[in-house]
């Protein structure tokens, strides 16, 4: 068997699209989304992320805020500019970058945000209403992995789904999000016993645990759907110039699970470029809830 490849890439480009064009039809109520993104310091993976954030803001026809920080932002100052972004009728969604600098607590920064506006899904407010399966903004590569399921198989009711990893922003709520479509669920982990066996039984796996390469193709179940959260960067030899060269891989080993999966996520092109487009997707939503406007159907859970 060769697994179906979900092509994360072209899957992304249509959500991108159809925010776009129901940002034209709010934008024809009167009301413009706005997406803020905050960044402290110059962490170079970070600045890469908020510059292509701020791109795809702008091209779906959102207003974009970009507040760019020194290092040495004082905790208060950051929470100063999250409660003026709470109080800007202009943003509909604030993101704080993460890794912030070590002096600054993170959880109080989240805790700061709005709800209504917490496109990341990460206040305690939405995992509560999420965890209780109620409306909430949800946390965007789960929403992201969650669209690309309901894709592929339509409907996942009565599936059993084993998600790898219990991180707040992958792992739980994608295991609240899987149960909410009627999937059986399990969250394995490191402590998990016979992890081989109970990854084996899913016919869905999402693996995020942020270990290269770590579920062979022997513990997927034939015809099962493997989605790889996981990006790790890994030696790959040497260039021609002698400098080191390294290449992108999953959690999971795709060759040997490509070989066995009905259906598999690529790393890079799979769950990558949706966190973004979830991201625009939320904001537009968060626009949509605020203004009292229907919301767009098939981007929220």
């Amino acid at each position: 068997m060769t697994a179906t490849i979900i092509d994360g890439k072209a899957f992304a480009a249509r959500i991108r699209e159809q925010v776009a064009t129901e940002v034209a039809r709010v934008k024809a109520a009167g009301v413009t989304p706005g997406l803020a993104v905050v960044l402290v310091g110059e962490d170079p993976a970070s600045a890469v992320y908020v510059r292509n954030k701020g791109k795809q803001t702008v091209e779906v026809g959102m207003e974009s805020f970009e507040h760019r920080l020194p290092a040495d932002t004082s905790e208060a100052d950051l929470l100063a500019l999250i409660a003026q972004l709470n109080a800007d009728p202009a943003v509909h969604g604030i993101l704080c970058q993460l890794p912030l600098p070590d002096h600054i607590d993170a959880d109080k920064v989240l805790a700061a945000i709005d709800p209504a506006k917490d496109v990341d899904g990460f206040h305690i407010s939405n995992v509560g209403l999420l965890a209780t399966g109620q409306k909430a903004m949800v946390p965007c590569t789960p929403l992201g992995c969650l669209m690309m399921l309901r894709d592929h198989h339509g409907s996942l009711s009565g599936m059993d789904a084993v998600v790898l990893g219990r991180s707040n922003i992958v792992g739980k709520p994608m295991a609240q999000l899987l149960l909410g479509d009627s999937c059986t669920v399990t969250i394995a982990h490191s402590r998990t016993r016979n992890l081989a066996d109970v990854v084996r039984r899913a016919d869905i796996v999402v693996a995020a645990v942020g270990r290269p390469q770590m579920v062979p193709g022997d513990w997927i179940k034939p015809g099962a759907t493997v989605i790889d959260v996981g990006i790790n960067r890994i030696d790959a030899g040497v260039k021609d110039d002698g400098t080191p060269r390294t290449r992108l891989v999953g959690d999971v080993d795709f060759d040997s699970c490509a070989a066995v999966a009905g259906a598999i996520t690529p790393v890079p092109g799979g769950v990558g470029p949706m966190t973004i487009a979830c991201l625009l997707a939320n904001t537009l939503t968060a626009c949509c809830r605020a203004h009292g406007l229907d919301e767009p159907e098939g981007l929220t859970a």
